[in-house]
């Protein structure tokens, strides 16, 4: 029976394992998708030779980018975005190949394309530098949306929490949360920008379903902003790793 699972830390609210469990049923197909929780990315190699059945993997946080280490082919829109969510494991020779690719980037364009395709020059910030992030940006700069990045630990051209002006907040109408704060089990918290400048003309997109509303979405809400959380693009991002799987 071939499988398939989702390599990652702290993986228990995982949405992934029911999705793909329920397609296969409802699709008639023989096969299971199994968690994966991991300390470090160097153990993927063996669970993939240990699991001779295991034919495709889905990547998370923390390891969408530390995973290229490991791959022996990278699709070329995962190697421009600099991070992976998606392998293809083919096991024809005596050793199996591994191929990366990414599919957040789908995802996020198909979800993102119609809150903005009315919206003029519209600017975004992106809260977070991590791989979910470099997925984002990918598709900022296809759509040729200008943006800027925000991160705990500003490097040169990006910004810190401490910068967000109130001039800044109202210059960019999308503010896209690409980090975990917020994500159960810790959702009582919140990304650490001045939520008082949010108008009725922003636009926040939350990256995390669990909860389907986090805080920054709850006060994105509250000042009139249109929201969204991950959870379309959750199952888009799943739907065409399947495309990928099953070719």
């Amino acid at each position: 029976m071939k499988t398939y699972g989702l390599i990652g830390k702290k993986l228990s609210h995982s949405f992934s394992q029911t999705y793909f469990d329920e397609k296969f049923e409802s699709l008639g197909i023989e096969a299971k998708y199994f968690l994966f929780e991991v300390g470090d990315v160097s153990e993927v190699k063996e669970i993939i030779r240990s699991h001779p059945e295991l034919v495709g993997l889905n990547v998370t946080i923390p390891y969408k980018e530390d995973i290229l280490s490991i791959v022996d082919e990278v699709d070329p829109v995962a190697q421009a975005v600099g991070s992976v969510n998606t392998l293809k494991i083919y096991r024809a020779g005596e050793e199996p190949l591994v191929h990366a690719f990414n599919t957040d980037v789908i995802g996020f364009e198909k979800t993102l394309s119609p809150l903005t395709e009315d919206r003029n020059s519209l600017s975004a910030l992106v809260l977070g530098t991590g791989g979910a992030a470099k997925a984002v940006v990918y598709v900022l700069q296809k759509l040729r949306i200008p943006f800027r990045c925000v991160s705990r630990n500003p490097v040169e051209n990006q910004l810190g929490y401490s910068d967000l002006t109130e001039e800044l907040i109202l210059e960019h109408g999308l503010i896209i949360n690409t980090t975990p704060v917020g994500m159960y089990p810790q959702a009582d918290v919140a990304p650490e920008i001045p939520y008082s400048f949010l108008t009725r003309d922003h636009i926040l997109y939350d990256l995390i379903y669990n909860p389907a509303e986090t805080i920054f979405l709850r006060k994105g809400r509250e000042k009139g902003c249109v929201t969204m959380n991950g959870q379309r693009m959750l199952e888009l991002q799943a739907d065409a790793s399947w495309e990928i799987w099953k070719d």
